[in-house]
């Protein structure tokens, strides 16, 4: 079974109609957890349902499967039908490369660092992660 992490966080935007996240997931995402992983974004969605931006950090992310692309694909279309925004920062050359292969890098801009990635979302303003609460950031583990 292939371990993978999710961390979900806020990040600070200039418009108050507006909500966007962080999703730095590490790890692998394969058949034995791609599933339970992906029902943690849609709960994003229901917590957010409009005007939503993501920005996924696959720093940490060393395999993804064909499942794990067609839930990306899946994220895409829902956020962007709701006026959002979703870019990928960090992404190792493996995995830009099956994203090429499939089409994806013309539809989800890849940055090279988070921080352009954030202001890319944010109509070229530089952002900052919110503030992590008392809680903290939401993690997940498989």
């Amino acid at each position: 079974m292939a371990d993978a992490t999710i961390i979900i966080e806020d990040i600070l935007v200039k418009d108050p109609n507006k909500k966007a996240k962080v999703v730095t997931i590490s790890g692998q995402l394969d058949e034995t957890n791609i599933d339970s992983r992906a029902q943690e974004i849609y709960k994003i969605f229901e917590e957010v349902p409009g005007n939503l931006s993501l920005v996924f950090d696959f720093a940490g992310l060393e395999y993804m499967n064909s499942k794990s692309i067609g839930y990306l694909t899946d994220w895409y279309g829902k956020i962007t039908e709701r006026g959002g925004k979703v870019v990928i920062s960090r992404a190792k050359p493996n995995i830009k490369d099956i994203l090429q292969v499939v089409g994806l890098t013309q539809l989800i801009n890849i940055y090279e660092s988070l921080d352009e990635a954030k202001t890319s979302i944010n109509e070229g303003v530089p952002t900052e992660t919110a503030p992590v609460t008392e809680q903290g950031p939401t993690t997940y583990n498989l």
